[in-house]
């Protein structure tokens, strides 16, 4: 659920904060007042496109912030979307975005005060909002959108499908792999093999390049290292005046003093420590100087095998045990060819059983669809019936096994088919002309999956299935083209839709602006010479009034408050 909203310096606004509470959240104000600005501002958090028009005249950057309200713990797609990217939840749970754009195109992103890209936000959004458009959801509204959408009606499991999916189609590679033309498999075998052999002769273990590189910097400072060592021993325990005997010899006078004055007991045991700790520190240095040999010839060993390493990491891999890898499957390939016909025969019998359990999850996933989608069609049509619109909606699911249909998402393509009028024929939902049939229609049929992915939708953030209810769902001028009964269904169903989701929507309608819980004025302003956009929380006598003004015009009279009081009331 969004809860805040912050712009600085983005198109006509300065700087403006704005909280979201849960349910309906209307906005409203005079044409041109920036009511789309918010939405636009939005859509940059979810991963639209940035263009520097944006940047208020005179700022260097323009900032566009939110914080999301997940459950606690966040839901796990999100959770393993952070994970992914190298990312860190916050404390809480929540979700803080944020994007700045700069002059020349320049950005930067931030995902919980961490350094992100545009391609993490785009991720998340689908997890955290929608935004509708009174043509843009359409443009979007393609074959893989269609099929989600009646997924997520059908609650439908889509892992069976994407696992046997992709177990079939990597044995599907290896057998084409294997069936390569004649010359190119030849080609191959011997660059295989030279590589295979060349791997294998070096002997290689895991982590060996690290320690021959420590042990080249003790052979090439062999003599430093020794000089130093015994220098260390020497003041330490050996030499004359060393702390040892220092020490030594201070533990004789203060034990004196400790016959006469017993609080220099103390004293005589940390001394007695410090000389312990100096001696094993000396013991310490002395062995590992005597360990040292100066060898120009092993040093040049350990050199010429690391120059060895160094060759196989650039060509086969930038770490050593990426060069094992390499080598292990460079083998197993060769070992495929060498038995080519029985690996073949192997690797139909596994493709054969692949492909029927693939077939199997995807015709159960099938199965599920048409279940769902004859759900669906009524549930539309109802809904739709309800925004003022006569209309016969269907859901045409086209089945194919074929095997060059397949895909991680089934054998299944999904068409959304609508007559808005008695006696017309059925058409694709992406080829209505009329805008403001359109934005009922998405509207009806948003709502319809709602309702379908929350049966008991009672209770905002409640949990149905593997599915987060609470999500923000926000409609920018859903009203396009329609007015009266229409309007007033419409706000009846966003109002509906509100109770299991947090609904932002932008709207020119009195009909729909009294079914909000929460109403916000957005205002454009002129100050000091320049245009400041305003956004503001209303209620009570200042909600009647900017319903009153949404009825009227300019122009308030008794009348139209009165009517705007009544309207409010009816609809709480």
């Amino acid at each position: 659920m969004l809860t805040e909203l912050r712009l600085e310096n983005y198109a006509v606004i300065d700087n403006l904060a704005v909280e979201f509470g849960p349910g309906l959240n209307l906005l409203t104000g005079e044409t041109g007042a920036g009511k789309s600005i918010l939405i636009d501002a939005l859509a940059l958090l979810l991963g639209e496109k940035a263009s520097s028009d944006v940047i208020r005249a005179g700022a260097e950057r323009a900032v566009v912030s939110a914080v999301f309200e997940a459950e606690a713990p966040a839901e796990k797609p999100l959770t393993r979307i952070l994970e992914d990217n190298g990312l860190d939840e916050s404390d809480d749970g929540s979700f803080i975005l944020r994007r700045e754009v700069s002059t020349g195109g320049r950005g930067r992103v931030f995902v919980n005060n961490q350094p992100a890209t545009v391609a993490v936000l785009r991720q998340l959004a689908p997890h955290l909002a929608t935004i509708h458009t009174q043509n843009e959801s359409i443009l979007s509204f393609d074959g893989p959108a269609r099929l989600a959408l009646l997924d997520v009606f059908a609650g439908s499991q889509l892992d069976p499908v994407e696992t046997t999916f992709a177990a079939w189609k990597e044995i599907r590679t290896r057998i084409d792999e294997l069936k390569q033309g004649e010359q190119d498999r030849l080609r191959l075998v011997d660059l295989w093999a030279f590589q295979q052999r060349e791997i294998q002769e070096a002997r290689l273990q895991e982590g060996e390049d690290e320690k021959l590189e420590a042990e080249k910097r003790v052979l090439a400072n062999a003599e430093k290292i020794y000089n130093a060592a015994m220098n260390a021993f020497d003041l330490l325990y050996e030499g004359n005046g060393s702390t040892a005997s220092s020490l030594r010899a201070a533990h004789k006078q203060i034990e004196e003093l400790a016959r006469y004055e017993p609080k220099f007991q103390e004293a005589l045991a940390a001394l007695e420590t410090a000389r312990i700790s100096v001696e094993d520190v000396g013991a310490t240095v002395r062995d590992y100087a005597g360990g040292i040999h100066a060898s120009p010839e092993h040093l040049a060993e350990v050199e010429d095998r690391l120059a060895l390493l160094d060759r196989l990491k650039r060509k086969y891999g930038p770490a050593l045990a990426e060069v094992i890898q390499f080598g292990a499957e460079v083998s197993r390939k060769l070992s495929e060819v060498e038995n080519k016909d029985e690996i073949l025969r192997k690797l139909q019998g596994e493709l054969a059983k692949a492909a029927s359990e693939y077939l199997q999850a995807a015709r159960s996933l099938s199965k599920k669809r048409s279940a769902a989608a004859r759900r669906l069609e009524k549930s539309v049509e109802a809904e739709i019936n309800d925004l003022a619109m006569k209309s016969t909606f269907r859901i045409e699911i086209t089945t194919s096994e074929e095997e060059g249909n397949w895909n991680r998402t089934g054998i299944d393509e999904v068409v959304y088919m609508i007559s808005t009028n008695p006696g017309e024929p059925l058409r694709q939902l992406e080829h209505i002309a009329s805008g403001g049939e359109l934005s009922r229609v998405m509207l009806a049929l948003k709502a319809s999956v709602e309702a379908g992915r929350n049966p008991a939708s009672g209770k905002i953030g409640q949990k149905w299935g593997t599915h987060i209810v609470q999500r923000t769902l926000v409609f920018d001028e859903v009203d396009s083209g329609i007015g009266g009964r229409a309007a007033e269904s419409v706000g009846k169903k966003l109002k509906s839709l509100a109770r299991s989701n947090q609904v932002l929507c932008v709207t020119h309608l009195p009909q729909i602006a009294t079914f909000g819980d929460r109403h916000y004025v957005i205002e454009k302003k002129e100050s000091g010479g320049r245009t400041r956009t305003t956004i503001r929380f209303v209620t009570g006598a200042e909600r009647t009034e900017e319903v009153a003004r949404m009825l009227s015009g300019a122009k308030l009279t008794e009348t139209s408050r009165k009517h705007a009081e009544q309207m409010i009331k009816a609809n709480a």
